[in-house]
């Protein structure tokens, strides 16, 4: 089977190349899929028999919250131009990222689940990337139900690891945090945006390169399965975790400024019918490993 992978160059991307060589993977140098001629075009020259679709413009919390604009509409023309083309180019599998960041800001019961997908707007934050992936499984389930045609989403929680973006306004919480620790000694004050109390679910990225080959070919159905570690920690307790880890006594000072959403913690029993007893890397393993590879390659 020929699989082709959208978004190459991303985190994911070149991560997800390391588990499979064996795909294609495109990238914006190669076509611009904001684009619907170019992305025609991707379709004509590879001919694949699958499609992951990964590509997407994301930043960190300040990039989301100050480029509403620029986040949904780029993402919704991807979007809307790889499955339609898709499609017209008789790919009969697709399997596209979403985001838990596409749920509910608040919810009556947490951890939510795929059902709570539409219930309540997105977090202010991140508005418009959120509506954007909500438009995406729209319209894939559309297309399910009007064509049965074997199109499926999965939402991952945040994902970090090595070769994330570092010192960029791309950057998302734990690769701005190793960043910053490393150029600090004791004693110094590290000053953290926020609070210090919101939740995340870290999913370390080679947890999410082994899961989705398994999802290519057992995740059938039409809901947003979410893919996260059941582990849920709070800003401060990262932060905390990482400096323990490295013998590092620093200050630790929050701005009160920009804190996001309080908690989006998702179930993951429904991927772990699907994939199995998963064994997920904890974040203080995880951490560490990010933060020593930052070490050695910047």
């Amino acid at each position: 089977m020929t699989v082709l992978v959208t978004g190459g160059s991303g985190f994911l991307g070149k991560m997800l190349r390391s588990h499979r060589p064996d795909w294609i993977y495109i990238s914006s140098n190669d076509y611009d899929l904001t684009n619907q001629q170019e992305t025609k075009q991707m379709y004509s020259d590879h001919r694949p028999d699958a499609v992951i679709h990964l590509a997407a413009r994301v930043g960190g919390i300040k990039d989301n919250a100050e480029n509403q604009v620029e986040f949904f509409e780029q993402n919704t023309l991807i979007n809307l131009n790889v499955v339609s083309e898709a499609y017209k180019a008789n790919v009969n599998r697709l399997l596209a990222s979403l985001s838990t960041c596409a749920y509910p800001d608040k919810i009556s019961k947490y951890p939510f689940r795929e059902e709570d997908f539409f219930k309540g707007p997105p977090a202010p934050t991140n508005f418009s990337y959120g509506f954007s992936k909500r438009m995406l499984h729209a319209l894939i389930l559309s297309y399910r139900k009007q064509y049965g045609i074997n199109y499926s989403t999965f939402s991952p929680s945040n994902i970090y690891g090595p070769q994330d973006y570092f010192d960029s306004d791309k950057s998302h919480f734990v690769s701005a945090l190793i960043s910053k620790v490393s150029k600090l000694d004791d004693y110094d004050v590290l000053e953290l945006w926020g609070s210090g109390k919101p939740l995340r679910q870290q999913l370390y990225i080679d947890d999410l390169c082994e899961i989705i080959p398994k999802l290519l070919t057992e995740h059938n159905s039409d809901i947003p399965l979410i893919v996260a570690p059941k582990e849920n920690l709070s800003i401060d307790e990262m932060t905390k975790i990482l400096l323990s880890n490295i013998n590092k006594s620093v200050k630790i000072v929050y701005n009160k400024h920009l804190d996001g959403q309080y908690r989006k913690d998702g179930n993951n029993s429904k991927l772990l019918e699907i994939i199995g007893d998963f064994k997920f890397t904890t974040f203080q393993k995880g951490i560490l490993k990010t933060y020593n590879w930052y070490l050695e390659n910047k």
